[in-house]
């Protein structure tokens, strides 16, 4: 009977979650997926809140609740009853692409010590933060939270740099790098959809607009033609953000002799993942898209066009094919070319290293429960 008594008075948490949701941003949604995934493995009981773009979307992407990211009453009504505010994941602070964004993340946080609330930051990408008043900003509410978990070393030295040091300060992983491996059927029924044969390998290539560079673009397409020429490989662009990654994929379609698949739909977390499980190497300039090929067990070269990218791939033991600025048809594809003999081969030293992303990705739940709970 005290068993029984025990269980019933067994708190059940509620965690509010603030981030990039909402946007249709497959690699922000499947951060998201991945934090509900974890937390909800420790507490399968556990009360998530999202503040999303698009509450409506968000409940019926992920089965959780959610509040619309600027209505700030809510937001207060459901902060004051919860346990703990959740900042991540993501590269939500930092200031390159928009230093609005970086003061409504903070606003949430300083709310949710003004209600008496932990605040954790969730294996966020820290930086750059360049702003004399964006420094000044987080320096400030960065010292105010009551932990910090960081997805790379680089972040930990901009938060020092930053001079942000009281909370207790972790490098973990990123949170999609803790989700499990889905089946890769549901990816082989798409592209059987669209016309991909099972017969022949499989490339895959995420890629995005920034910052108006086209110099990528046709690079991308001859060596898509020279895969297709020389390898006898299919070459198929999965788009992370759409209508934005289709639009640019379709431009790179244009300017390739061969004919390459460009799918057009936007894709569930899941769907995302089994599509790239079905591909023999993935290019990628999107981080997620990379992220996704290290959870799928997938070979895969990376392009840069921010430090995330760089930092993700340091931890893999990996470097960079490129910038999208500077990157080189011929050695792109010279890259591919020595990969592609090892692409079916085991690499036990490259799974042994996802093992420990894998547990190093799943501590960010563990401390945020740790955190709830006191202990």
């Amino acid at each position: 009977m005290n068993e029984l008594q025990n269980d019933t008075k067994k708190k059940t948490y509620q965690v509010v979650v603030s981030g990039y949701y909402g946007f249709s941003n497959a690699g922000d949604e499947a951060m998201l997926a991945a934090m509900i995934e974890a937390l909800t493995d420790i507490e399968p009981d556990i009360r998530i809140i999202v503040l999303s773009g698009n509450p409506e979307n968000t409940k019926q992407r992920h089965g959780v609740e959610a509040v619309y990211r600027l209505n700030y009453p809510e937001i207060i009504k459901v902060l004051s009853h919860s346990d703990l505010l959740i900042s991540g994941g993501g590269s939500l602070l930092q200031d390159v692409t928009s230093d609005r964004s970086l003061y409504y993340y903070l606003s949430i946080m300083i709310l949710a010590k003004k209600l008496g609330k932990p605040v954790m930051l969730y294996a966020q990408g820290i930086g750059p933060v360049r702003g004399t008043l964006a420094k000044g900003a987080m320096h400030y509410i960065g010292n105010m939270v009551d932990l910090i978990t960081v997805r790379d070393e680089g972040s930990l030295g901009e938060l020092e740099r930053l001079k942000v040091t009281k909370p207790p300060v972790y490098v973990t992983a990123d949170p999609v790098l803790a989700m499990h491996q889905v089946d890769r059927q549901i990816g082989r029924s798409i592209l059987k959809g669209t016309g991909v044969s099972a017969a022949a390998p499989l490339v895959g290539i995420s890629v995005r607009e920034w910052k108006d560079m086209d110099h990528y673009k046709a690079v991308l397409a001859a060596v898509a033609d020279r895969v297709m020429d020389e390898l006898g490989a299919q070459v198929v662009f999965i788009p992370m953000q759409c209508p934005e990654d289709f639009k640019a994929a379709e431009l790179i379609a244009a300017k390739c002799r061969q004919k390459v698949t460009v799918l057009s739909e936007q894709y569930t977390t899941t769907e995302l993942l089994s599509l790239v499980g079905n591909l023999d190497l993935l290019i990628g300039i999107r981080l997620h898209a990379l992220i996704f090929a290290a959870v799928m067990h997938v070979p895969m070269l990376g392009i840069s066009y921010d430090p995330k990218i760089d930092r993700f791939l340091a931890i893999l033991g990996e470097t960079r094919v490129g910038t999208l600025d500077s990157i080189n048809a011929e050695e792109l594809y010279n890259e591919i070319a020595a990969l592609w003999p090892q692409i079916d081969k085991p690499n036990a030293h490259r799974e042994s290293h996802l093992n420990e992303l894998h547990a190093k990705a799943f501590k960010n739940a563990e401390l945020a429960i740790e955190l709830m709970s006191g202990k």
